[in-house]
């Protein structure tokens, strides 16, 4: 495994960085906030670069490319906290459509690859992203499917044009009489939450008296490899949640040391004490560790390496554990000017929270990693508190 990028991989980042400081700079973002805007332009050109199809295969309208291109893409979203669907439509319901849509994927991944159409996927209830948890149940009568239950946290929940349903057959458990349906826009009543990132908005979703379409089937529950396929989708949109949150992390720690050879206190510029300096060392060393746990995920997804799931998790949690001490001692090093509105930090800030509470937290995600090596105990008493943690979160 390979973690040195190459010049094209370099090449492509500088690309969309400058694409990003044009289409996207902060003065974009504040009127999304301030609700004088939204993200339609900039989705625009998106898809005008081709941006939504970058991980879609040739044969399906996409540029034939790979995870690892999206994945530099979502980094730079997150230096830039760039609005719109791309997390949700590209990251989520692209690998949920790839991986269980069968024949319908061709023609619904053409339509993301060509920007007609958004999408996203809903999954958790209650706050949990483990597709063990899903109670929302689908049962086939008179030729359609019938779904019940309520889907919380869908991320463009109540803007997407099509959302991926994760259901179960009645009376099944665990991994078990899982299955996905595709239901459009408004088929669903959707609430939209009072999110902490403007930039990146989530819905709960009622699912009760939603008809679906024998044809809008992408998995019939109880099909062999549903569960198997679903998880690996899940690491794909996991990841990319990481990886957005080290880029703003990043941010945060670069505006920091700025700031910190610039301010002047006591006659004397702040970056010259010694205990900041120490800091700032922390700082960089907590964006290092979670940058390359993250670039090992999304490495071992492009691979095939049979320890995707580990280090899925392993990302996730030190993006975590990188957002928490970056976002606190990003704003205090900042001093007053860090809390007010006028300063552009606060977006970074708020996206760095907004991603770890998504497709679970630290806590979560440690969890699972207990379980992976056995150590089940622990996982049933950290998963009840990470149920709450990313409930409040969100």
């Amino acid at each position: 495994m390979d973690l040195e990028f190459t010049d094209d991989d370099d090449e492509l980042r500088a690309n969309v960085r400058s694409v990003l400081a044009s289409i996207s700079p902060p003065g974009v973002v504040r009127e999304i906030y301030e609700a004088k805007g939204d993200a339609a332009a900039v989705w625009e050109q998106m898809v005008e670069l081709d941006w939504p199809g970058l991980g879609i295969a040739e044969e399906h309208g996409g540029v034939g490319m790979g995870f690892l291109e999206v994945a530099i893409v979502c980094d730079e979203h997150g230096r830039a906290t760039t609005p719109g669907p791309y997390l949700a439509t590209v990251t989520q319901y692209v690998p949920m459509v790839r991986e269980l849509g069968g024949d319908h994927a061709a023609a619904l991944l053409a339509d993301v690859a060509a920007g007609r159409t958004t999408g996203t996927v809903a999954l958790a209830e209650a706050g949990s992203w483990d597709p063990a948890s899903v109670r929302t149940t689908a049962e086939e009568r008179d030729g359609v499917w019938h779904l019940s239950g309520t889907k919380s946290a869908v991320l463009d929940g109540a803007t997407a044009d099509r959302i991926v349903v994760i259901a179960r057959a009645p009376g099944t458990t665990g991994t078990d009489g899982l299955g996905a349906f595709l239901i459009p826009r408004g088929a669903a009543a959707a609430s939209s939450r009072l999110v902490l990132d403007e930039t990146l908005p989530v819905a709960d979703l009622d699912l009760h008296g939603v008809v679906v379409p024998v044809d809008r089937v992408l998995a019939r529950p109880g099909s062999p490899g549903v569960a198997a396929a679903i998880e690996r989708a899940n690491q794909e949109a996991t990841v990319a949640l990481a990886v957005n949150a080290v880029g703003a992390c990043r941010n945060i720690f670069e505006q920091t040391v700025e700031y910190a050879k610039q301010r002047e206190q006591y006659g004397k510029l702040i970056g010259s004490f010694q205990a900041l300096k120490h800091r700032m060392a922390d700082m960089y060393l907590a964006v290092e560790r979670a940058s390359a746990l993250a670039w090992f995920a999304v490495l071992a997804i492009v691979e095939e390496d049979p320890r995707r799931a580990e280090a899925t998790s392993l990302a996730k949690a030190a993006a975590s554990d990188c957002e928490r001490l970056i976002v606190r001692d990003g704003l205090q090093l900042h001093g007053g000017i860090g809390y007010t509105w006028e300063h552009d930090l606060h977006f970074l800030l708020k996206r760095a929270k907004a991603c770890d509470a998504l497709y679970g937290n630290g806590i979560h995600h440690r969890a699972r990693l207990a379980e992976i090596v056995g150590l089940t105990g622990i996982c049933t008493r950290e998963t009840t508190t990470t149920r709450a943690t990313t409930e409040d979160a969100s």
